[in-house]
This record gives structure tokens, C-alpha cells and sequence, in this order.
């Protein structure tokens, strides 16, 4: 029996270990998805680098009060399953997202970004960002866009001046 209870208290740390480590974490209920949409879902999860796990609500309860994320409390009921990602905050939620409008059956709960509880309404937001690439795209365009006017306005100047003195 100890043995039991020592193998679910590892857990219980792996995954508050996950929760403490993750740059987001999302929970969602895939009840009414059938095989071939969760492994499509996983498959997709696992391309962006995402790691997704079914666990116990019970253990989760107790990871999420040792990683002191207790607003998760209230959406851990029913099945369960935990989008991890360490490295990228808007991957699962964009992944996720996605995949929800596609599926129906598919519901995000709520989950964690940067270590705090985040609403349903953040992950959302979260999962209408473009992504890395997309988002350094619009901040360059953003910084070039003066230089480039400049450079316009110098060009008509110029030509203004070529036009008067010929």
C-alpha cells in the first residue's frame, strides 16, 4: 500500500513540478472526441512543442495546491486533460484554440500563464495572437515605418528640388 501512496506522491510533484516550470498551462475537457481527433490533437500539440497529459483530478487538486495555483480548483471537475509548455505562452493556447473552433467537443477550461491563474477570456485573447514569427514581423514593420516614411519624404524633396532647378 505504501508503495501506491509513494507512487502518487510523485506524481503529485511531477505535475506541480510542471505547473511551477510551464510558461502556460491550459486544461481543457475532451469528453465527445472520438480516438482519431485526440491523437490529431495530440499529434498537432506535440509539432508546437507541447506537452499534453490526462491526469487525476484528485492528484491535480492536490499538485495545484502545492504549486499554490488554487483557483484551479473550481475546473477540475470531469475529465481532465493538461497542456504544458515551457518555452512558448501562446502555443497551447493557439493550438488549443484552434482545434476547439474545428471541434466542438473540445472545451477549454481555463488554465496558467507566466504562474498565475489566468480566466477563460486571457486564453482566449492568448489563443488570437499571431505567433513568434508573426509578432517580430509587426515589430519590425512597426520600427522600419518611420525610417521608410523618411525616406519617402526626402525622395519627394528631392525631386521637388530637381523639378525647380530644371
Amino acid at each position: 500500500m505504501s508503495k501506491v501512496i509513494e507512487t502518487k506522491k510523485q506524481v503529485v510533484s511531477e505535475i506541480a513540478e510542471k505547473l511551477r516550470e510551464s510558461q502556460s498551462t491550459i486544461l481543457v475537457d475532451y469528453r465527445g472526441l472520438d480516438v482519431a481527433e485526440v491523437t490529431e490533437l495530440r499529434s498537432q500539440l506535440r509539432e508546437a512543442g507541447v506537452e499534453f497529459k490526462v491526469y487525476k483530478n484528485t492528484m491535480t487538486r492536490r499538485a495545484v495546491e502545492e504549486a499554490e495555483l488554487t483557483g484551479l480548483n473550481d475546473i477540475l471537475v470531469g475529465p481532465t486533460a493538461i497542456a504544458f509548455s515551457k518555452d512558448d505562452v501562446v502555443a497551447p493556447a493557439k493550438v488549443l484554440g484552434n482545434f476547439a473552433k474545428e471541434h466542438e467537443a473540445l472545451e477549454i477550461k481555463g488554465g496558467v500563464v507566466e504562474g498565475s491563474v489566468a480566466s477563460l477570456e486571457q486564453i482566449k485573447e492568448l489563443a488570437d495572437l499571431p505567433n513568434y514569427e508573426g509578432m517580430v514581423s509587426m515589430l519590425l514593420s512597426v520600427l522600419t515605418a518611420p525610417v521608410r516614411n523618411f525616406a519617402y519624404a526626402a525622395k519627394a524633396v528631392a525631386e521637388q528640388k530637381e523639378e525647380q532647378g530644371a
